[in-house]
């Protein structure tokens, strides 16, 4: 190769190449598809989550839902040492039938003795009974001797005319006159004798009569007595208030016991659901309503009911601490209505259910009660 002249001008270089552009991927057909479709089943199942169209339904559900009882809390009312216990941990009884027996000896006593206070106090009443008539007839007696007074009086004053008389013309003596005059003089004092006997019997007959008032207080204070040691003497026999279960037994044999001690549970039949609706799911809802209940602890088996009552206010309303709303950084939280629910009759799994159950209620709002309560469409 022979060298380049330094003198000639060098030859010009080729122009750089363009960039080629990488080739486009074109999606293909069934990509596509799957895209579209889980673009379609995404936008369907938040429909479905709000329970937008075409998804919107006149069932209500929820999941916010618990049974319901009246369990009753079994304590003493009066203390002592329990000396029998003849119930075990979730027995059936029916109602009066003893669930704890107190040492009823102190309270036995209790009883003699206020019977015996009642006694003294009614034979104290009995005592006044005769004193009063006692009285009575001291007073009859009394009335006898101020009206043989007064005719002893009315002869002395006749006497007295008589000889006011005789001794002015001398038929009589001076000392004749004088035996006449004191006699007159003593029957006026035996009549005024006689008629403070009276008086004095009167104010006896009074006294006693005050008397009474006090006598039969005491009765009455007795017999109230007697019926409070007898009703402390019925309560050292603990009885089942109503038929039911018995939760857990905690009390046993020997254990002293005192008044509002927790026994025992007992759980009456006739449960009921109360489920916490949002409030916006209560608009179209109103007793009389079918509700079908999912029982969770019986495989979901479906229990039905009927819309008993709505609550008068939200349950934040009812809680101990209140919200505060009225701040700057509020954010709006649907609110929660308890809606209680009455299980229909005649449903055999109705009576597994037991207080604290999770169920899922859902409410029918497009159903109608009449007015004697039955379901109607609308």
């Amino acid at each position: 190769m022979s060298e380049q002249d330094p003198a000639q001008p060098a030859a010009p270089s080729a122009p750089p190449a363009s960039p080629v552009p990488p080739p486009q991927k074109r999606l293909n057909a069934p990509a596509t598809i799957a895209i579209a479709v889980i673009g379609i089943t995404g936008v369907l199942l938040i429909l479905y989550a709000w329970r937008l169209w075409p998804f919107s339904s006149a069932v209500e559900r929820t999941d916010n839902a618990y049974v319901h009882g009246r369990v009753t809390l079994v304590s003493p009312r009066v203390d002592g040492y329990v000396t029998a216990v003849p119930v075990q941990d979730f027995m059936p009884v029916r109602a009066g039938q003893l669930l704890a027996q107190i040492d009823d000896h102190i309270y036995r006593q209790h009883v003699d003795q206020a019977q015996a206070s009642l006694d003294s106090a009614r034979a104290s009443l009995a005592n006044f009974e005769q004193a009063k008539r006692s009285r009575q007839a001291a007073i009859d007696s009394q009335h006898a001797q101020l009206a043989s007074a007064e005719a002893q009086l009315k002869r002395a004053t006749a006497d007295m005319r008589r000889a006011d008389a005789l001794i002015a013309d001398g038929s009589i003596s001076t000392r004749e006159h004088d035996q006449t005059a004191a006699a007159f003089e003593q029957a006026k004092a035996s009549v005024q004798q006689a008629r403070a006997a009276l008086e004095v019997g009167r104010q006896d007959l009074k006294t006693t009569e005050v008397g009474r008032s006090s006598l039969s207080a005491a009765v009455e204070s007795a017999e109230a007595q007697l019926k409070l040691a007898q009703i402390n003497l019925q309560n050292t026999r603990i009885v089942a208030p109503e038929s039911g279960r018995l939760s857990e037994v905690s009390v046993r044999v020997g254990q002293y016991v005192s008044p509002g001690s927790q026994l025992m549970y007992l759980v009456p039949p006739h449960p009921w659901v109360i489920a916490n609706f949002k409030e916006a799911q209560t608009a179209h809802m109103h007793p009389g309503q079918q509700a079908r209940i999912l029982v969770d602890a019986l495989g979901g088996a479906t229990i039905w009911g009927t819309v008993e009552r709505l609550s008068p206010a939200t349950g934040s309303q009812f809680s101990v601490l209140k919200p505060d709303n009225a701040t700057g950084n509020f954010v709006k939280i649907a609110q929660r209505i308890p809606v209680r629910i009455k299980i229909d009759d005649g449903q055999q799994l109705a009576a597994r259910l037991s207080p604290g159950m999770s169920v899922v209620v859902h409410v029918d709002t497009a159903t109608e009660a009449d007015d004697a309560g039955h379901r109607t469409a609308p």
